[in-house]
């Protein structure tokens, strides 16, 4: 970990969809530079979690404040999202990318719409980071032409433009076939050493156990459990975490 200075702090968060409580109490802190996982069965709120702390969804109860911006539980206001937003970056399940336009136009647009930069300036650091996420030939194509572990590459590019302190990332390679996970996981790896701070909802063990300086495992809506990868692999402490990595870890 880089700094003990906290970036994400989230405070007694609930969320419910109507009768369903999703979220229950979640307490939890992020330091700038750390690396996370957050670990635990389908529909048990990861994905819930994460959206929240960039306002892509609002939640019932509790804090969530990111880079010193406190996110309102209700209708926050667009100047505050687009804020936030700046900071923390979000790679999705699905790509998301706008079909109509080029690689190339997919990354530039929300530098020169929200930070204001000139269609050079964007460029050139476009034709960066897509150099860094290994797919600079690609700038000319459209999303349709590249395979999928291209077009969430794409995508990482496309959120590293707005230059965030912090990435979430939201099963990233559960929409990839098998042999292009490693293309993505292999960028991811490389943004982990590079000191950015992230939080990564996955169900890849491994790479969870490889680059994460915590894991923290949810079940049902609570943080179960936390610690190091090593920790939490090896010798988990409760009975449900158990339970959950010999199940993951013996199909993986």
């Amino acid at each position: 970990m880089a700094t003990s200075q906290v970036i994400v702090t989230v405070e007694n968060l609930h969320k419910h969809y109507g009768n369903v409580h999703v979220l229950k109490g979640i307490d939890m802190q992020v330091a700038v530079g750390e690396v996370v996982v957050v670990l635990g069965a389908s529909g048990s709120g990861k994905s819930t979690l994460i959206r929240c702390m960039n306002g892509l969804e609002t939640y019932s109860e509790g804090s969530i404040e990111v880079d010193n911006l406190i996110l309102p539980a209700k209708h926050p206001k667009l100047r505050l999202l687009k804020e936030i937003r700046k900071e923390a970056g979000m790679v999705f399940q699905q790509f998301n990318l706008f079909p109509h336009k080029t690689v190339l136009e997919n990354i530039t647009l929300a530098p020169r719409k929200v930070r204001g930069k000139s269609r050079a300036d964007s460029e050139k650091q476009a034709l960066e980071l897509l150099q860094r996420v290994r797919i600079a030939e690609h700038a000319q194509k459209y999303p349709g032409q590249l395979s999928g572990g291209q077009q969430q590459r794409v995508a990482i590019a496309r959120a590293l433009a707005m230059e965030p302190k912090l990435m979430l990332f939201d099963e990233p390679t559960s929409a990839l076939d098998p042999e292009m996970v490693s293309e993505v996981l292999d960028v991811m790896r490389e943004l982990a050493n590079s000191g950015m701070t992230m939080i990564i909802v996955t169900h890849e063990m491994n790479f969870a156990r490889e680059v994460a300086d915590r894991a923290v495992y949810i079940h049902e809506g609570r943080i179960l459990e936390q610690g190091s990868p090593k920790d939490l692999f090896e010798n988990p402490k409760h009975d449900r975490t158990k339970a959950f990595f010999a199940s993951v870890l013996k199909q993986s």
